[in-house]
């Protein structure tokens, strides 16, 4: 593969413009969501502090629900694989990370578990990124381009940013943060991304997971009740959007829009492990 033009998509020039354009897009919109989560974890903190950790884990707390604000926002992530992308979508993460799948109920409930099932899926991304940074780092993809490292990096601080959101939103209500891989489809992804040997196989389970996300992001419109959740998410939504559609590009595909972004693979809240 020493002909980086033919290992992608799309140009290296036009690759780099649209990273620029990623990145952009999320300092933009990020400061938002973090004043936003702000304020939840402060009130979270509050009833806590008042009620009690027990107490406040059956009232009183605002919990940062994953809904979308509209299908809009993920427009730009349409798939043209359907259900099959999150199928195949993989992750790497280091050996014991994940937690059984026999583990005792689960320490979160109710929105909260799906800001933990959120924070999980954020490392998951981390995981995969960082798998697939090392595996081009050890010339398992042949000469990889230095505009797709680019963007590996660039999706890789995102996803950790996202996660790190999610997390303070657990930790103001005085549960633990989520770290690792919690989430029984981990074992199978990393599998899967370890079996990959080119760009082009990478991005593809890449485009899974983030099409995944897209999926459980709107799944959990119907079943969170927080509406600051919502400008939260959809804050987020457009850049994790545009890590689909760049994918795309390098695979050579044009991502055309969907206009309702399905739920088929979704990863419920039970999935979680922790």
């Amino acid at each position: 593969m020493s002909d980086s033009r033919s290992d992608i998509g799309i140009s290296e020039a036009e690759l780099r413009s649209a990273t620029q354009a990623l990145d952009e897009l999320h300092r933009a919109t990020f400061p938002a969501v973090q004043a936003t989560l702000a304020d939840i974890e402060e009130h979270n903190r509050s009833v806590v502090a008042r009620v009690g950790t027990a107490a406040a884990s059956r009232r009183g707390l605002l919990l940062g629900g994953l809904a979308m604000a509209t299908t809009g926002a993920l427009a730009a992530c349409g798939s043209t694989s359907g259900g099959s992308a999150g199928s195949t979508g993989a992750t790497a993460s280091p050996a014991g990370a994940v937690a059984s799948a026999s583990a005792a109920a689960s320490r979160y409930t109710g929105d909260l578990k799906v800001v933990a099932l959120a924070a999980a899926l954020e490392n998951l991304a981390v995981a995969a990124y960082t798998g697939a940074a090392k595996k081009a780092g050890a010339g398992d993809y042949g000469t990889v381009p230095p505009a797709v490292l680019q963007f590996v990096t660039t999706v890789k601080g995102q996803h950790a940013q996202h996660a790190q959101a999610w997390n303070g939103v657990l930790t103001s209500a005085k549960l633990p943060a989520v770290t690792g891989t919690p989430v029984k489809i981990a074992p199978a992804k990393v599998a899967a991304l370890n079996a990959t040997s080119s760009i082009a196989g990478v991005a593809t389970l890449a485009l899974g997971l983030e099409n995944g996300a897209a999926s459980t992001y709107t799944y959990a419109v119907s079943h969170v009740t927080n509406a600051q959740g919502i400008s939260t998410a959809a804050s987020i939504a457009p850049v994790e959007a545009q890590h689909a559609a760049i994918l795309h590009f390098i695979l050579g595909q044009y991502p055309v829009p969907d206009s309702f972004i399905g739920i088929g693979d979704a990863v419920a809240p039970s999935e979680l492990t922790v």
